[in-house]
């Protein structure tokens, strides 16, 4: 089951990326995330009330720490990619949001089989070109020539390490609070990264987007928080199902997702580097599951 729960996971994040970042592109980022976080206090409270279970205020601390390495993480990642190269940024962001969690198992105790380390290895493979930018960085011309170009790629790195770091703390913070055997430390998570984004909407003055004012923009919000909350719950679920480093190197594979309904539903090209990860994530998906 862990396998299921985790790529179920995997298919809904990927999912709510591709919703978000439509979104992101017609509306700050953090009037979509006004919205979507919304959605999704509400989709994960209603699972919480559904799973039932008296919230532990253990689990809630865990689930509120999870909340704001999640919200961190999201800042770190959007100012990355306005401050360095897209094709560096998310597979480094990437690469350590996996490596870190697992790491982290591996310390613990978790032993999977020799299969299993294989197939694992090539999701990272594969997770990070996938996640590789579609363009080639550009030549370095203007202000700074070269030098200006090697610190956009330096500001790239650091960014993708902090974002990658806060998210691979989201997937150790959450998995210990799943483990009060609740969904409550979902929901502290959820209200704490909204909190985070409230607060700093506030500071930038920005508000959420509205249905009035562009209906469907608002509904790709709104299906980014509903699809994204989901695949918290299934990420959950999975890390109690089995193995906690192969619910999170199956459910970081979510980046394909992404491309491919980029692919398909908008007709962006995908470049050799993005094909060749999809071809790994197949491999991998059946080495640690057959």
């Amino acid at each position: 089951m862990v396998t299921v729960f985790a790529l179920a996971a995997a298919l809904l994040y990927g999912s709510a990326d591709f919703l978000g970042g439509a979104a992101t592109r017609r509306a700050h980022v953090l009037s979509v995330l006004l919205v979507s976080g919304a959605a999704g206090v509400a989709v994960v409270g209603l699972a919480a009330l559904i799973a039932g279970g008296p919230p532990r205020p253990a689990g809630i601390a865990w689930g509120a720490c999870a909340g704001a390495a999640g919200g961190v993480g999201f800042m770190f990642f959007y100012a990355g990619l306005a401050a360095g190269p897209m094709g560096v940024v998310a597979p480094v962001s990437a690469l350590v949001s996996t490596v870190l969690p697992v790491a982290a198992a591996l310390a613990g105790g978790e032993r999977p089989g020799l299969r299993v380390y294989a197939g694992a290895l090539v999701c990272v493979a594969a997770i990070v070109l996938v996640s590789s930018g579609g363009g080639e960085p550009g030549a370095p011309g203007g202000p700074g020539g070269s030098q200006g170009f090697r610190r956009s790629q330096a500001r790239g790195i650091c960014y993708g390490i902090a974002s990658g770091a806060a998210f691979g703390m989201f997937f150790l913070f959450i998995r210990n609070g799943g483990e009060s055997g609740a969904l409550w430390p979902v929901v502290a998570g959820r209200l704490t990264g909204t909190l985070i984004f409230l607060a700093a909407a506030a500071g930038l003055r920005t508000g959420p987007v509205r249905w009035r004012r562009d209906g469907r923009l608002f509904a790709a919000a709104l299906g980014a928080g509903v699809l994204d909350a989901s695949a918290n719950v299934c990420y959950v679920l999975a890390t109690r199902a089995g193995l906690f480093g192969l619910a999170v190197v199956l459910t970081s594979l979510y980046p394909g997702v992404t491309v491919l309904l980029a692919r398909f539903a908008l007709g962006e090209r995908m470049r050799w580097a993005r094909r060749a990860g999809l071809a790994l994530a197949a491999i991998g998906i059946l080495l640690v599951t057959t």
